[in-house]
């Protein structure tokens, strides 16, 4: 009896292990279905956000010069604003000229445009031309870095904190995969950040200063438009890639790799994998798409209505989903109406199913004519 109870627990035993091993084995399988080198990473499709592969993205880590995809974010916010511009002269600090590392070898008290300035942050990754543009912008870099943060709430990265705003290790400065493929996906709104991350070579103060871009993919790499490398001793080596081809712009997002080289490699295989088994489709194409309304007791008899965004669909290959529009608007619109105001939605279905919705706003105002001419124009529709 007592060899037949241990012989029945060494079977139970047994099997425990072993479905303990297969589920285990199973989980890793799943986590990391490409089997990346890194600890943590993420690729995200540009135009509609879509997660196309993760690993780890919600894990804290520090981010080394990546950080840097926020100082140029709120720079082209300022330029897009107005109230800067490219060809604004900037005087070198005292301060920034302190910083070390990646620099360019910004001297106190010497002019340089914010072109120029830029240039030197997407290219050579420079900490002190990054706090030139911080200074710049905000007047120190403690008050640019509040920016930064505030930047980062709005942008919803509830993993991130900055302490800098160039990605020197810092206690209390890190992000992740997710937060940085979603900052990254922002400053990409501005076409113009890729006339600087696209560079290879370059120069500086009349081509006497030499940039190398420090992100070898955009040589290498078909297709490669950015976006920001970084490497610290606790951050290790990270990048923010990002590739177009056709009409797919993917980002991959790799933190911690052990080397360099082992970045790019993680980096290529995340968008290989994209290119290959996924294609972007275009449902609502807002610049393309416009539609003229009658309104009613207006100044004018119609108004045309247009898209508030692009609405935009990742899906596989060889997916068949069947995605359709219809629109849902008011049977009648009076005046006054405002410019963007909402006048309906197109509806987005896939296979007869609503699964989102793009809102219609008005192009332009109109205003509510007079008594008179109301009257007049109703005689004129019964006449």
């Amino acid at each position: 009896m007592i060899i037949l109870k241990k012989f029945i627990s060494y079977i139970v035993i047994t099997i425990l292990i072993f479905t303990s091993y297969c589920f285990n084995s199973n989980a890793e399988g799943e986590n990391d279905l490409l089997s990346l080198n890194c600890p943590s990473a993420i690729l995200m499709d540009y135009e509609s956000g879509e997660v196309l592969y993760e690993k780890n993205p919600d894990e804290i880590r520090a981010m080394a010069s990546v950080t840097k995809i926020m100082t140029l974010l709120i720079c082209m916010e300022e330029i897009n604003a107005g109230n800067i511009s490219y060809d604004d002269i900037v005087t070198g600090s005292a301060n920034a000229k302190s910083y070390g590392g990646s620099t360019i070898f910004l001297d106190e008290g010497e002019k340089i445009s914010v072109r120029d300035l830029l240039k030197g942050i997407a290219v050579a990754s420079g900490n002190d031309a990054s706090v030139a543009m911080a200074e710049y912008v905000s007047g120190s870099e403690s008050a640019f870095v509040l920016r930064m943060n505030e930047t980062a709430k709005r942008l919803g990265m509830i993993n991130t904190n900055f302490v800098n705003c160039n990605g020197l290790d810092e206690d209390g400065h890190y992000s992740t995969a997710r937060d940085i493929a979603i900052m990254s996906r922002e400053l990409m709104k501005y076409n113009d950040i890729f006339q600087f991350t696209t560079i290879w070579m370059d120069s500086l103060r009349n081509g006497t200063f030499t940039l190398s871009n420090t992100n070898k993919l955009i040589k290498y790499y078909d297709g490669a438009t950015g976006l920001k490398t970084g490497s610290t001793d606790n951050a290790r080596f990270c990048i923010s890639a990002t590739a177009k081809r056709d009409n797919m712009h993917l980002i991959a997002v790799i933190m911690g790799a052990e080397t360099s080289k082992l970045r790019q490699a993680d980096a290529v295989t995340l968008l290989n994998y994209g290119f290959n088994n996924y294609l972007s489709e275009t449902i609502v194409d807002s610049e393309n798409y416009s539609r003229i309304i009658s309104v009613e007791k207006g100044e004018k008899n119609s108004v045309a209505i247009i898209p508030k965004s692009d609405y935009c669909i990742v899906k596989e290959k060889n997916c068949d989903d069947a995605f359709s529009c219809k629109l849902s608007l008011k049977k009648r619109f009076n005046a006054p109406i405002n410019k963007g105001d909402c006048a309906g939605y197109i509806i987005i279905e896939n296979n007869g199913k609503e699964v989102d919705r793009v809102e219609l706003i008005f192009s332009s105002s109109v205003t509510k004519c007079g008594f008179w001419k109301q009257f007049r124009n109703n005689l004129l529709k019964v006449f």
